[in-house]
């Protein structure tokens, strides 16, 4: 072989062992592949389905969420879709399964992990098909454990550095297109404001002490495993339109679907004062704005987002 020739060679053996060097350093054991470093650069996001029935509470780790997005689901009960990135704490839930509605709100982020404890044999096809990395026990059994502090199925929780899903420092709700800023002129001022399902009550309540807005549901105070009441900086009461699905849970309860697609009325509760704005989004791919009355896009204040999808 000539020297040319030789070298070649070298050149590509050389190139092989370095993926498979990158590789065996990327791999988590679980056959799962690590983020890179590149990957802190923007907010990869990962969604956790949390359990929100009496019997679940209080959650776990639903305090260091960037986003907490509240729906209606069968019985016209509740339950949230929490949006990590920016922190991720180390233990989440109780982890429920998801709906459809789930779906059409995550489109707005990029590719983001969905932990979720299952879903209706019907909708699967859905969520294969979703722009999404669905992550049920099934396809990580180490990420998540059951505790004995409470009774199935409430008691099912995620270990996100099982997955691994480390925090990237970006807030997920900028991934958004959402500012935080300065609170813009005008809105009125609020001291308590309540959402409603037919069987579910949400409330939130200003503090200027704590300079956050005190989260309540079904008239007692909300609270973290640790036993602070959550609360949050910023609220959105958005309402949208609730229709029902050809999905049912096990007792027979048809399954709604809030349509996040489309325009509409919403409030912005934040710094003790409430904002008339209009929501709007275009297509599924495409992130929510939020405009006030002159047109301009609402502010938010740093911290944490609650979404209530509040039906019209």
């Amino acid at each position: 072989m000539s020297t040319s020739g030789t070298k070649r060679s070298a050149t590509a053996a050389l190139a092989v062992l370095t993926l498979v060097l990158t590789a065996a350093c990327d791999s988590t054991g679980m056959g799962e592949t690590r983020p890179t470093s590149a990957s802190t650069s923007r907010a990869d996001v990962l969604a956790v389905k949390i359990d929100n029935v009496a019997a679940a509470r209080p959650p776990t780790g639903l305090e260091k969420a960037d986003i907490v997005y509240v729906e209606q689901v069968e019985a016209g009960l509740s339950r949230i879709l929490a949006a990590y990135s920016s922190q991720v704490p180390s233990v989440i839930g109780p982890v429920r399964s998801a709906r459809e509605t789930d779906l059409e709100l995550l489109r707005q982020f990029d590719k983001p992990t969905l932990a979720y404890s299952g879903a209706q044999s019907a909708l699967r096809p859905s969520i294969d098909t979703a722009p999404l990395e669905a992550l049920p026990p099934s396809k990580a059994p180490r990420a998540y454990f059951r505790s004995g502090d409470r009774s199935a199925p409430h008691n099912l929780y995620l270990r996100p550095e099982k997955i691994p899903h480390p925090a990237t420092g970006v807030n997920a709700a900028e991934g958004l297109g959402l500012r935080f800023a300065a609170a813009p002129p005008g809105g009125t001022p609020a001291s308590r404001r309540t959402a409603s399902y037919p069987s579910a009550r949400f409330t939130f309540t200003w503090s200027a002490d704590k300079d956050k807005w005190l989260v309540g549901m079904d008239g007692a105070p909300a609270r973290t495993s640790s036993g602070d009441q959550l609360a949050a900086a910023t609220v959105i009461l958005q309402e949208v339109d609730v229709r029902d699905t050809r999905f049912h849970d096990r007792g027979g309860n048809t399954s709604p679907f809030s349509s996040t697609v489309g325009s509409g009325p919403a409030a912005v509760l934040r710094g003790g004062r409430a904002y008339d704005v209009t929501w709007e989004r275009s297509t599924a791919g495409s992130a929510t704005g939020f405009t006030t009355d002159d047109g301009k896009a609402m502010t938010f204040a740093t911290g944490q987002i609650w979404i209530v999808l509040v039906p019209k």
